[in-house]
């Protein structure tokens, strides 16, 4: 793991600010107003090359590699010696190859070991924090302000070789030790690195990690060093990091739509939103949106690191590319039917309605949909075993989707899509 010495602004790296009377750093009497924004501390992880790890785990005698993982016809993901050769993820297969025709491809399109190995993941981090939000299979938002405070408490005088940054702080900031924001930040990247180490000792996984005091910031930063790297954010760095996008539509929490919506008001930059009309902009995308992406372009974000609890879908997908006849599909079909219906089983939460969602490709790429929706029998769900009390801690009207199926056969996208809602326990 990468370390780096902290020290005060305009003093040697490593230096400490002498001890007040009493024995107790002086920061110990330092207070942040409660609930200030500022004083939180949000790491963003995000796993390299995530598939490409999982199979490299899964068949060892393909580390050193270059190596692709393909779902139908794209490269999704890639290692970082394809990477190095040309090959980008999203790429198609066909220009891959053309890049680099010692690529070595693995078909990704079941998803089963990484969904596995994912949650692991986010169990694994919350060891460290309950705070703990999902992003996708490779990220995860970790909200360490609890456990940097009991840290921050514990730490005693005689302990100045705690206070060293772990990995690299943007744009070379120093850190100032008259600052309790820094400090608590400095205590988190201590934190992220060891979360960093289990991950790759536990599971043989290696990711960067961002920390910063809200989840915009930390998830910018951690991109900033890669592979296996992370990065600590000072307060003082955020509108130069903020800058450093090139466009509005790298920032996240602004969509597709609205960057359209946007670069139709002439705003490209982040610069030019900070400096648009509000008013202008609220009467365009409306007070709520308006003032939200106007906020980040300033680096602001309060939303809070949401703990993502049981999955909330389970999904099995084919592209039905082998089959040519109905029968083909079907037996397709009940192929998938019998592995989502063991994550079922297994899961134990009762599903109450099926539904059932056809896609029409068509040439032009527009797809139409309709879907039709029942009730699923209770006899049907106890054949399958599956334990029909509803759990204490679910919430009335809850959402929980169990399976997604995707199959395509002749320019027909069928999906097959099981919905379920939590009624209220009646007593």
């Amino acid at each position: 793991m990468e370390r780096v010495e902290a020290c005060t602004a305009g003093s040697s790296p490593g230096a400490l600010e002498p001890e007040e009377p009493g024995g107790l750093p002086w920061f110990h009497d330092q207070v942040v107003p409660a609930g200030s924004s500022s004083s939180r501390v949000i790491v963003h992880v995000d796993l390299d090359c995530f598939y490409a790890q999982v199979e490299m785990i899964s068949h060892p005698e393909l580390k050193g590699k270059p190596l692709g993982v393909q779902q139908k016809y794209l490269v999704v993901t890639c290692n970082y010696e394809a990477r190095e050769l040309g090959v980008k993820k999203l790429m198609n297969v066909r220009d891959a190859k053309e890049k680099c025709p010692q690529l070595v491809l693995v078909n990704g399109e079941d998803l089963t070991r990484y969904r596995e190995i994912s949650y692991k993941v986010t169990e694994l981090l919350e060891e460290f924090s309950p705070v703990v939000e999902r992003l996708g299979f490779d990220e995860n938002f970790v909200d360490l302000t609890e456990m940097v405070e009991k840290r921050l408490e514990q730490l005693q005088s005689d302990e100045p070789s705690a206070l060293t940054v772990s990995g690299h702080v943007y744009g070379n900031q120093p850190i100032n030790l008259h600052d309790i924001l820094h400090i608590r930040l400095l205590i988190g990247s201590q934190i992220a690195a060891e979360m960093r180490e289990a991950m790759y000792n536990q599971l043989g996984l290696t990711g960067c990690a961002g920390v910063a005091s809200n989840k915009l910031l930390a998830k910018l930063v951690s991109g900033i060093f890669k592979p296996n790297q992370q990065t600590l954010l000072l307060p003082e760095s955020s509108q130069d990091l903020i800058h450093s996008l090139n466009h509005i539509k790298e920032m996240p929490g602004i969509g597709y739509k609205t960057t359209k919506r946007l670069e139709a008001l002439g705003i490209s930059s982040v610069r030019d939103l900070q400096t648009f009309s509000s008013k202008i902009l609220e009467k365009e995308l409306g007070i709520s949106v308006a003032q939200r992406i106007q906020k980040l372009s300033f680096g602001e974000d309060n939303s809070p690191v949401t703990p993502s609890g049981p999955p909330q879908s389970f999904s099995e997908e084919d592209s039905f590319k082998k089959c040519s006849s109905e029968v083909e599909a079907k037996n397709k079909i009940e192929e998938l039917l019998a592995s989502l219906l063991n994550r079922v089983c297994q899961d134990g939460r009762k599903p109450h309605t099926i539904r059932l969602i056809i896609r029409r490709y068509s040439s032009e790429k527009h797809y139409s949909r309709e879907s039709r929706q029942c009730a699923i029998p209770s006899h049907i769900i106890q054949k399958l075993g599956i334990d029909a009390r509803i759990p204490s801690d679910a919430r009335p009207g809850h959402v929980f989707h169990s399976w997604l199926m995707r199959c395509e056969h002749l320019g027909l996208n069928v999906e097959v899509s099981k919905k379920a809602t939590y009624q209220d326990e009646i007593s």
